[in-house]
């Protein structure tokens, strides 16, 4: 089949153009890869504490996924925290679950089991335990050792960043968590990697901040049958 001159040159716009498409993507790209690495890690910290500390309450959807010991679970709920350290985390799929404190005393319940468990805050020994801080008095810095950026990650949005710190408070069992912060600095997504080798990952969506959140819904009253027994091991 002859090709005319017209047909050739179209050809050549073409590969021209995506060309210039594919050196334009690299050139964006690699402006926001050198705005993020000027940033010092110290200032992204600090301007993240700055928006929790200016927070009272926060509301947001989330997904949690968990891998380990040969199985993969993923859950998604609505998540309500309030200051100083209250959380409510609903689950609601694949079953609806209740993880509540009032900063003081914990509560786990699946409707239609005859028993809630509770435990003491202080013991608490649970993964989700260290998004308390972020509205009590965020000091990331204070919270998470060997702070730093992990450009090798790869964030779910261009132009997060993403920091490593070992949580000082739970050392023994988590080995880093991965925070990925948008350009509002809030906290997106946390990668929890335990030293046993399994991974938790906490995903946050439509966050709303300083919405009205009443006391209540961060107490617990076991329905009519429902026993309350003291849990010290409590690992939901």
């Amino acid at each position: 089949m002859q090709v005319s001159c017209i047909q050739l040159c179209m050809r050549k716009i073409r590969r021209g153009f995506y060309r210039n498409i594919l050196a334009l993507a690299g050139l964006v790209c690699g402006i926001v890869l050198q705005s993020l690495a000027q940033v010092p890690v110290s200032e992204i910290a600090r301007r993240v504490d700055d928006r929790y500390n200016h927070m009272n309450t926060l509301r947001a959807q989330f997904t949690e996924e968990y891998q380990g010991a040969g199985m993969t679970r993923s859950e998604t709920g609505a998540l309500i925290l309030k200051k100083p350290g209250k959380m409510r985390w609903e689950y609601s799929v694949p079953q609806e679950k209740l993880f509540v404190s009032d900063g003081k005393t914990a509560y786990f319940y699946v409707p239609g089991e005859q028993q809630a468990r509770k435990t003491d805050v202080k013991k608490l020994d649970d993964l989700r335990s260290p998004l308390r801080y972020l509205l009590g008095k965020a000091k990331l810095e204070k919270e998470l050792a060997a702070l730093s950026l992990a450009p090798e990650q790869t964030p779910m949005t261009t132009g997060n960043w993403i920091l490593r710190g070992v949580p000082k408070s739970m050392g023994d069992q988590v080995a880093d968590v991965l925070l990925e912060i948008n350009s509002q600095y809030e906290i997106v997504r946390i990668l929890i990697h335990e030293n046993d080798g399994s991974t938790t990952e906490f995903r946050f969506s439509n966050l709303k901040e300083n919405v009205p959140a009443e006391d209540g819904l961060f107490g617990f009253k076991p329905p009519q049958g429902v026993e309350v027994v003291e849990d010290k091991s409590f690992a939901p």
